[in-house]
């Protein structure tokens, strides 16, 4: 059976959830005897320092040219010719720095053409990817990397008779900020739109639950796989009752809530019993970002505390296992409502137990690997309280490591996640 995953970038600037998912995919995978597989980018070309060699080298259907064709009414009918220029590797290296944007604000009429497709997918790109799947013997299925690119499934049913598989997960990041019309017609196009896709994938009830009620469908072809980590990062820290210290891990935004985690960590500091406390902070960010973490960084500084925190330049290799290596907790108390929070299972597999708030799929995921605390309301008052808990007791921290780690290994491997892929494979074909 041949597999192929359609990959969307982000450019690799930040913490990336959704591509980090796809990659445990491939990899998981091309574990199962039987199975091959290929992964190929779409919009910007792959991070190498987090995906080595495991996507292929050609990106399709460029983000450069399918920007400007949107945005810039003389090039909608650009040549090809031209959109080869502008989509060769350095241009599109260069887009990738800019990439990453929460903001929908002038990009309304692109994403409803991505998720219809007609437009957004030009049909002789469409046929160039079709010539290149192809190219080897046709694949069994193709599996989409998110909603917002469905409309490729009726692009690709069209030229092939191949069964079509769509991942779900955050969506709504996307498509909640953006303005009415447009935020409900998106919904509806995705219901429209899902008549072409055989299997829907998302690796949380909570998210299931949400795409039912925001797209009216029955859900009915929507499989729940959790998504496994993989083991072997055990926690190596020596703990310094005098020293603690709290991570965060995730793209640095207000999204995620990094201001909550800054306003939280600086009344911790006010108390007698955390005056050498530390916050550590991983996972990147874009352009649009700066000024936000500007303002973190002015608050952290107006309170004296600069020598407190620590910012990694990295968020993988080396540089996430020094991470996970000088913090006691971890906690990412978003603000925006995730579907999942791959951050979690890291910081678990890492014997680092977590504070999350008791939203979204948070108390699902704890529920399997037993790795840390909810807490409600949510709150930054609610989040220091929860905070200093930790810190205060080594014992339940002893014991959230143990059980997050356990938890990880028994209920969210990869090898169950890859044997429940293969399965919902298996039956497509």
């Amino acid at each position: 059976m041949k597999i192929v995953y359609l990959i969307t970038g982000s450019g690799g600037s930040f913490y990336c959830g959704n591509c980090y998912r796809d990659m445990l995919f491939v990899r998981a995978i091309r574990k199962v005897p039987g199975i091959t597989s290929e992964a190929i980018p779409l919009y910007l070309p792959p991070d190498r320092k987090s995906t080595g060699n495991e996507l292929d080298s050609h990106v399709f259907f460029g983000a450069i040219s399918m920007y400007l064709r949107e945005k810039v009414h003389f090039l909608s009918k650009m040549p090809g010719w031209l959109d080869k220029v502008l989509d060769t590797g350095p241009m599109l290296k260069l887009a990738s720095r800019f990439s990453g944007t929460t903001s929908t604000e002038g990009l309304e009429d692109l994403t409803l053409n991505m998720i219809e497709g007609d437009n957004a997918f030009r049909r002789y790109e469409v046929d160039r990817l079709v010539k290149y799947l192809t190219r080897n013997g046709k694949p069994d299925i193709i599996h989409l990397s998110n909603a917002l690119i469905i409309g490729l499934a009726r692009q690709i049913k069209r030229r092939l008779d191949v069964k079509i598989v769509c991942s779900l997960l955050n969506e709504d990041d996307w498509i909640e900020v953006m303005a009415e019309p447009f935020r409900t017609k998106a919904w509806k196009m995705i219901a429209a739109e899902a008549r072409y896709i055989d299997t829907f994938i998302t690796p949380s009830n909570y998210y299931r639950n949400l795409f039912i009620q925001k797209t009216g469908l029955d859900g009915s072809n929507i499989r729940i796989v959790p998504l496994g980590f993989y083991s072997g990062c055990t926690a190596e820290k020596q703990e310094n009752p005098h020293s603690p210290s709290i991570g965060y891990l995730c793209r640095v935004n207000s999204m995620n809530g990094f201001d909550k985690m800054v306003d939280a960590f600086l009344e911790l500091k006010k108390a007698k019993d955390f005056k050498n406390l530390s916050l550590h902070v991983c996972g990147g960010y874009t352009g649009e970002d700066k000024q936000f973490i500007k303002e973190q960084i002015r608050k952290i500084r107006e309170q004296g505390q600069s020598a407190s925190i620590k910012i990694y330049p990295e968020f993988d290799g080396d540089a996430k296992r020094e991470f996970f290596r000088n913090i006691d907790i971890m906690s990412v108390p978003v603000r925006k409502i995730d579907g999942y929070g791959l951050y979690i299972l890291e910081a678990n597999c890492a014997g680092v137990p977590v504070v999350q708030p008791a939203t979204g799929a948070f108390p699902e995921i704890l529920g399997k690997t037993g790795g840390g605390i909810v807490y409600s309301p949510d709150t930054v008052s609610e989040l220091s309280v929860n905070l200093s808990k930790l810190l205060l007791d080594r014992e339940l921290r002893t014991r959230l490591s143990s059980q997050g780690m356990q938890g990880v290994a028994e209920n969210l491997s990869p090898e169950r996640m890859s044997v429940n892929l293969s399965e919902i494979y298996s039956n497509l074909v």
